[in-house]
C-alpha cells in the first residue's frame, strides 16, 4: 500500500493551470518569431542597424536580445553567427556566451515555475528513479547533454521540468557550451574579418586553416564524448 501523501485537488488544479500557461507561452513564442513581423528584424543587417543605434550600449543590447531570443526559440546558431559577425571572434564569443547563459537561466526558471509541478505529478514509480538520478548527477547530466549538442532551447525548458538543481544546471551549461561557442564564433569571426578587410590572401593564413579545423572538429565532439562515455 502506498502511504505517500497524495496531491490535493487544489494543488493538481494549480499545476494544470501553470502547465497550460507554459504551453501557451511556448506556442506564442514560436508564433511570434515565425509568423509575426518580428522575424524581419532577425537578420544580420537589421540587427546591425539596431546595435549601431545603441552606440556604447550595443554589447549589452545584444546580450539582452540573445537572452530573449533563447526564450523565444530563435535558433541559437543564428544568434551566435550574428554575434560573431558583428563583434568579431573574441568579443563575439564573450557576448554570445553571456547572452546564452542568461537566456538559458531564464528558460530554466520558466520551465521550473510553470511546468515542474505538473511534470512531477506525472512521474510514476518507473520514471521517478530517472528523475532522482538526474537530481543526484545533475552537473554530469547537463554537461554531457551540452557536449553532445542536444538542442539548446528545448533542453533549457526541459531541464526546468526535472529535479536537477539550478547550480548544477548553470555550471553544466556554462562549461558545456564553452567549447562549441568559441569554435563557432572564432570561425565566423575570422571569415568576417577577412571579408571586412578585403584582403582575400588571408584565406591562406594559419588563422583561417585553424578556424576551419576547429569548425570541422566540432562535428566530431558528440561522437568522441559518446565513445568515451561507453568506454568508461
Amino acid at each position: 500500500m502506498d502511504d505517500s501523501p497524495q496531491p490535493k485537488a487544489g494543488d493538481r488544479r494549480k499545476a494544470l493551470i501553470k502547465a497550460g500557461l507554459f504551453l501557451l507561452f511556448i506556442a506564442l513564442a514560436i508564433g511570434l518569431v515565425r509568423y509575426s513581423p518580428v522575424r524581419n528584424y532577425l537578420t544580420a543587417d537589421a540587427l546591425q542597424q539596431f546595435l549601431n543605434a545603441a552606440g556604447l550600449w550595443a554589447p549589452i543590447v545584444f546580450m539582452v536580445v540573445y537572452a530573449a531570443g533563447v526564450c523565444l526559440f530563435v535558433p541559437g546558431t543564428l544568434l551566435t553567427g550574428l554575434g560573431a559577425a558583428i563583434f568579431g571572434a573574441y568579443w563575439g564569443f564573450l557576448y554570445v556566451w553571456i547572452g546564452a547563459m542568461i537566456g538559458a537561466s531564464l528558460a530554466f526558471f520558466i520551465g521550473r515555475t510553470l511546468g515542474r509541478d505538473f511534470a512531477a505529478s506525472l512521474i510514476g514509480d518507473r520514471l521517478k528513479k530517472y528523475d532522482e538520478a538526474i537530481r543526484r548527477n545533475g552537473f554530469a547530466t547537463v554537461l554531457y547533454l551540452r557536449l553532445v549538442y542536444f538542442p539548446f532551447t528545448p533542453m533549457n525548458f526541459g531541464m526546468g521540468l526535472t529535479s536537477v538543481g539550478f547550480r548544477d544546471y548553470v555550471f553544466g551549461t556554462g562549461l558545456g557550451i564553452l567549447v562549441g561557442t568559441f569554435i563557432f564564433t572564432f570561425f565566423i569571426g575570422t571569415l568576417k574579418d577577412i571579408w571586412a578587410s578585403g584582403d582575400w590572401g588571408q584565406l591562406l593564413s594559419f588563422k583561417v586553416f585553424f578556424s576551419i579545423a576547429l569548425f570541422v572538429f566540432s562535428f566530431f565532439i558528440p561522437k568522441l564524448i559518446k565513445r568515451f562515455r561507453n568506454a568508461a
